[in-house]
Order: C-alpha cells, then structure tokens, then sequence
C-alpha cells in the first residue's frame, strides 16, 4: 500500500506559498485610508512583521497571524512547524507571546481527521514550548490543507523592534542557516537525504525565542525574520525602510550543509524565481553571477531566523551568545551603509 503523502494534497509547501512582493504590493495598492489610530503604533506602513497597538498603561499588544501548506508528510512536524513560523513574528518585534488562536483548512473528503488531529497537537506541542496555550481558533473545509496560528504578544514600547531602523555602520547577524526552499524541493522530488531532511526539521522546528531578549538590548537597532522572500527580500525591507544601503558577503551566509550542492543540481523553487523578478532591480550582483547562487540568496525560507541590525562593537559577541542559546549557525553576514536604499552583494 502507498504511504499517505500529506504534500500530495498541497499545490506548493511552506513560506515558499507566500504571494510574490511585486503581487502583494499591487493588491495593497490604492486600498482606502482609515483613521489615524492614535494608538496603532504599527501597522502596514512599513513591511514589518506583525502590528503594534499601545494600551493606556504603556504595554503594546503584538498580533500577527501565519498559516500556510504543508512541506512535510508527517503531520506532527508541519503542525510544529507552522507553529514555530507564525509565533516567529512575534519574537521578531521583540515581543513575548502570550496566547494564539489556529487557523484550519482541510479537505475533509481526503484526509483522515486523526490525521488533523496529528498536526493540531504538534502545533500545540510548539505553542507550549514557547509558554503559551492555543486557546481557540476557527476551521474550514478546504480543497488544500491549511494550518496556522494566528499569535498575541506583549512588550513595553521602548522594546519594539522594527525592521527599519537599521544604522549606517550596524552588522548583520543572522541566527538560522538559509536553503529549506532548496532542501524542501529535494524532498519533494526524492533528492533530499535523510541527514539533511533531519537538517532541514531542526532548522524549521527551532524557535526564535532569542528575540524577546534582543528587544531589551538598545545596540539592536533594527530586527526582522527571514521567511519567504529570501534574504535578499527581507534584507531589502530593511534597506528601504531604514534608508540604507546593505552590504550582504555571500561567502559568509551560512547554508545548510548540503544547499548549495542541491542548488547547482536545479533544486530550487519557483518562488525564489518570483522573488528575484519582484524586487531584482533593487539588487547589485557581481558580474556574471552564478544563477544558483542568485536563487539561493531568494530561496524563501520557513521558519527561518533572525536578521539583527546590531552596532558593530557588539555583533561579535551577539554571535557568540546566539550559539551558546542553540543558535549554532550565527554568523555576521554583512553591514548597513550610507547610501541608495539597496542591496549590494559581495562575495
């Protein structure tokens, strides 16, 4: 009997299903204006990760929603997941989640609902991880499995970070490995080893709880998480939104083992190719730039990790603290200059 394939029923998997930026900044575009609303202190003006409301006594309220299909056959695993990318926002504005809510889609004339229940207690299982419960939700019958979180946090307003105030002069550090989009599209096609597929979980299913703490530390300027747009797109986000021009060294990216050599073999996704023609103008390459390389710098990633803008007198020991927290493949990646709002990529 053939094994139940939960990515069968799924057109495509993971962050890799977000809208391309050059389609979603159409849909946004010209939509009405309402308000001002005193106390949203963030909302959609910038391209940060989940909204910002103040309250009376100072606490700010973070809300964010993630859900999407799944990129593993184990249900469990996409339930965790799917957990860990949606409360990532929150950690990503430097909050501490407090509750979530799921977000449900399933064909229920395909899929067995043990099956369902499978990927809610792995959601559940993540969400107790991070300390907070999933106290509700809302389901939908649906031709495409769906699964998310819809997450809460807290934070004090002197501790939101933004993914615009990077400073000319700051380091880049990144706290994940880059390639799942990669690693993703090899399982699916069967090219995907079983040490790289327990790579490529390990990476997905840690969660970013080292952001609560980076929104305590005034040298972190700017923060955000790199999901499906690649690091070119968030590292974009960030250009534009603080006014700088970012310096990203290729070589000092850290992969997943085995992404690059997967990526020179064709295995990379059709959103990386969205990515590139979405927001490609804004990117200086070297000459004669490998193509695998240009795909794995837009490769979406899925769960993926921390991008911190972080004075340059204390990357290095950012670095050295991100390892020590189960961050193993911290690295400082690049700088923040004066300059046009793009990203330049040096090897």
């Amino acid at each position: 009997m053939t094994p139940f394939r939960l990515t069968s029923l799924a057109h495509g998997g993971g962050c890799g299903c977000k809208l391309a930026p050059s389609v979603l900044q159409k849909m946004l575009k010209n939509q009405p204006e309402y308000g001002p609303f005193e106390h949203l202190l963030v909302g959609t003006e910038t391209s940060d990760d989940a909204a910002v409301y103040e309250l009376d006594d100072g606490t700010c309220v973070i809300a964010t929603t993630d859900f999407f299909m799944p990129m593993v056959d184990d249900p469990v695993t996409f339930g965790q997941i799917a957990a860990t990318n949606a409360i990532s926002d929150v950690y990503a504005m430097g909050g501490k989640p407090i509750m979530s809510l799921a977000i449900l889609g399933m064909p229920v004339d395909k899929i067995d609902p043990a099956i369902v229940g499978e990927i809610l207690k792995g959601g559940r299982q993540k969400a107790a991880e991070a300390g907070i419960a999933v106290a509700g939700g809302h389901s939908i019958d649906n031709p495409e499995p769906v699964y998310g979180l819809a997450v809460i946090g807290i934070c004090k307003k002197s501790e939101i970070k933004l993914n615009a105030r990077a400073h000319a002069g700051d380091k880049l550090v990144l706290m994940k490995g880059i390639g799942v989009g990669v690693y993703s599209h090899a399982f699916k096609t069967g090219k995907l080893s079983d040490e790289a597929y327990q790579e490529m979980i390990a990476s997905m299913t840690l969660l970013n709880k080292i952001g609560t703490e980076l929104g305590n530390n005034p040298d972190v300027h700017a923060l955000t998480d790199v999901t499906g747009f690649g690091v070119l797109g968030h590292s974009l986000e960030m250009a534009q939104g603080s006014n700088v021009e970012i310096a990203i060294n290729y070589s000092k990216i850290p992969f997943l083992k085995q992404a690059e050599a997967l990526a020179k073999d064709g295995c990379f996704t059709g959103a990386s190719r969205r990515n590139w023609d979405s927001y490609g103008e804004h990117i200086v390459l070297p000459e004669n730039y490998p193509d695998y390389k240009r795909f794995l710098l837009t490769d979406p990633q899925t769960s993926g990790g921390l991008l911190v803008s972080i004075s340059p007198e204390k990357a290095q020991s950012l670095v050295a603290y991100g390892k020590s927290q189960g961050y193993p493949l911290s690295t400082i990646i690049g700088e923040a200059r004066n300059g046009t709002p793009k990203v330049v990529i040096e090897e």
